[in-house]
This record gives structure tokens, C-alpha cells and sequence, in this order.
């Protein structure tokens, strides 16, 4: 994974008169934890920010009072209405260390024919990685499964170094019957049936 690196600054003025400045500036607040150092507040570029969480999981390389510092996201504040970003929690992060994160589930290939649904029970599957080394995504097959197959979380192949933070047996997809012709002629005979009484 590749190190997307930002500018960012210390923050001194809290609250949200000065929230709302830092926005109306393009930027970003943002408040830096771990490893046992008290939390910084910084303020980051808003734009570059925003291109930057497009990745998942994305590895950010901070240039802070002339020291650089590694750090993932872990909550994102949006508006609810326009979408821009209010506000970022950061965790700072070594090299060679692992943690904790969320990856997400992508599948390819068709369904066995028979109009079955695939069910998504898990859409990010949560693993334990190096934070360096985080990887994006995870893809599994679904070729010429039939109603009734599931896909468990040790049946998906991970990366090299990265190590399931969840019970292995936990159903990740399952695909099931489609049931709507079934309703619909249910439905069809119970019509028929209220007609004749």
C-alpha cells in the first residue's frame, strides 16, 4: 500500500467558531492519537484529504512540525447533506505494527442458473494486519454456487501477513433460493381459493 502524504499543522483554537474557520479555509480538523501520547489536533488539506480516504484503509504519511508520522483513519465525520468532510480521527501507527482494521469483501463470478440471491452477511471482513501492509480488499468467488452454499471466514485466502480478527466459522456470503415465484403463486392459489367460498 502507498503512502499518501499530507501537510498538516498543529491546531491551538477549538470549539466550532473555529472549526467552522478551519472549514471555510478548505481544511480539515483532525485530532491524532496513540502509542500513548497525549492526542494532537491538527488541521489537514481538505481537498487532498478527501482524494486520500478514497482508499480504504489508506496509509497517511503526515509531515508534522518538520517530523513525519504514519497514521490510518479510524472515524470520519461527513455533513449528512453536502458530504464534506467535518471532522477525522487518526491513530498513529509504526511500521511493522499490526492493527486492527476493517477489509472489504468484493466477489466475482455467476451464481449457479436458478435465479438464487447472494447475501452479503459480512461486508468487510475485520482482520489484524501490519499497518504498513494493509491490504484493500480481499476478492472471492462465488462461481457455480447453489442455493444453500456458504462462504465461511476461513475460507477466504488473505494476504501474506494478514490474520482473520473473527471467528473463523462466521458466515461472510450465503446464497439463498429466490422465493418470489414461489410467494407469487402462493398468493395466486389463495386468490383462487377466496373466489370460490
Amino acid at each position: 500500500m502507498a503512502e499518501v502524504k499530507l501537510a498538516a499543522e498543529i491546531r491551538t483554537e477549538f470549539g466550532k467558531g473555529a472549526a467552522r474557520r478551519i472549514r471555510r479555509e478548505s481544511k480539515v480538523p483532525g485530532v491524532l492519537y496513540g502509542h500513548g501520547d497525549a492526542p494532537t489536533h491538527v488541521t489537514l488539506p481538505g481537498h487532498d484529504l478527501l482524494l486520500a480516504l478514497r482508499t480504504p484503509n489508506v496509509l497517511l504519511a503526515l509531515e508534522l512540525d518538520g517530523k513525519k508520522k504514519l497514521a490510518i483513519p479510524k472515524a470520519v465525520q461527513r455533513d449528512a447533506i453536502k458530504g464534506f468532510l467535518e471532522h477525522v480521527d487518526l491513530l498513529l501507527v509504526r511500521s511493522g505494527e499490526k492493527v486492527n482494521v476493517e477489509i472489504y469483501v468484493h466477489t466475482e463470478g455467476e451464481l449457479a442458473p436458478g435465479g438464487n440471491l447472494l447475501e452479503h452477511v459480512l461486508n468487510a471482513l475485520p482482520v489484524e494486519a501490519e499497518a504498513t501492509h494493509i491490504p484493500e480488499s480481499v476478492t472471492v468467488s462465488i462461481e457455480g454456487l447453489e442455493a444453500g452454499a456458504s462462504i465461511l471466514a476461513k475460507d477466504i485466502p488473505l494476504p501474506d501477513g494478514t490474520t482473520l480478527d473473527i471467528d473463523g466459522d462466521a458466515v461472510v456470503l450465503q446464497v439463498l433460493a429466490a422465493q418470489a415465484e414461489e410467494a407469487a403463486g402462493e398468493a395466486e392459489e389463495e386468490a383462487a381459493e377466496g373466489a370460490e367460498v
